[in-house]
């Protein structure tokens, strides 16, 4: 689930994170980590979160992943796969994603 928090600029982080400030006024992404991670091709990309996040549905949408896994609560145009269940659920959500996965051969 997306949580912004407040960090200190100074940390240095063992892998990258964002928040709403990495995107400006005319909804172009300015970090960098989140441009290279959006135009890396990825087998998969699973969108963990079922509220509505200007950044998320942005990195979403403009990722270069081939096959997208996401919640039915979100916008669905995003994703290519969507599992019904709630964000807190996600013993139900890993084990519908394997079985899918598994029937539309993606593993």
């Amino acid at each position: 689930m997306y949580t912004e928090i407040n960090l200190k600029k100074t940390v240095e982080r063992a892998y990258p994170v964002f928040n709403s400030g990495d995107l400006n006024w005319n909804g172009e992404i300015s970090s960098t980590d989140v441009n290279d991670f959006v135009t890396e091709k990825f087998d998969l990309l699973i969108s963990y979160y079922d509220i509505e996040k200007a950044i998320l549905l942005k990195i979403t949408h403009i990722s270069k992943a081939q096959f997208k896994v996401g919640f039915s609560s979100i916008d669905k145009r995003l994703n290519h796969f969507m599992i019904k269940t709630d964000v807190d659920n996600y013993t139900l959500f890993v084990s519908e994603l394997f079985k899918y996965l598994k029937i539309l051969n993606k593993i």
